[in-house]
């Protein structure tokens, strides 16, 4: 399922649209091929009795649950699932039937880091986690090529901060507030 454009802002340009590596994808669809390789081989192992067809019924059954709760869900689910980066913001869509669709605008996005495990490495994903203001993170997982993806985020983020600058005033300097603590000496 494509990502609607509809959902970006008329002057908002797509900078980068993402979905998780394809290796997560990979699981579901090897439990997918082996339920249809279970169910074709019990169709053809299994004697054309009445307890042959009762047994192949009973495997079918557990083979296709089996095949659609771990293998067809999380296939769609992962085709379903968008990460997009613009030069305003960072929008995150998944779900099937319900959606969630999450916006982090890029001014308040604190702090981004990348993990990577050696399988992560030899794939080229990784663990994008993005820290914003308000006590909002976001944990991508499986972003591929983690690294360029960050790179491109740190440049789309001060591209959005030079764009943008804060609306404070620099003229009057700010005068830091003197505390009486504990380990101060006061003056008597």
């Amino acid at each position: 399922m494509a990502f609607p454009a509809e959902v970006l802002a008329e002057q908002e340009e797509l900078v980068l649209h993402l979905r998780p590596h394809w290796r997560t994808a990979l699981r579901p669809g090897l439990l997918v091929l082996l339920a249809v390789v279970v169910i074709a081989g019990s169709w053809v192992m299994l004697p054309s009795t009445e307890g042959g067809r009762i047994a192949f019924l009973v495997i079918a059954a557990i083979m296709l649950y089996q095949g659609v709760r771990y293998g067809v869900a999380p296939l769609v689910s992962w085709r379903c699932t968008h990460w997009v980066l613009t030069d305003e913001r960072i929008l995150l869509q998944d779900g099937v039937i319900a959606r969630e669709r999450r916006d982090l605008p890029l001014n308040r996005v604190n702090d981004h880091v990348v993990t990577q495990s050696v399988l992560d490495r030899v794939f080229g994903t990784g663990t994008l986690k993005i820290d914003s203001i308000g006590e909002q993170a976001v944990q991508l997982t499986a972003v591929p090529r983690a690294q360029q993806v960050q790179t491109l985020l740190y440049e789309v983020i001060e591209q959005d901060r030079l764009l943008r600058p804060d609306d404070e005033d620099e003229d009057e300097p700010e005068i830091p507030v003197q505390r009486k603590g504990l380990f101060r000496k006061q003056r008597r």
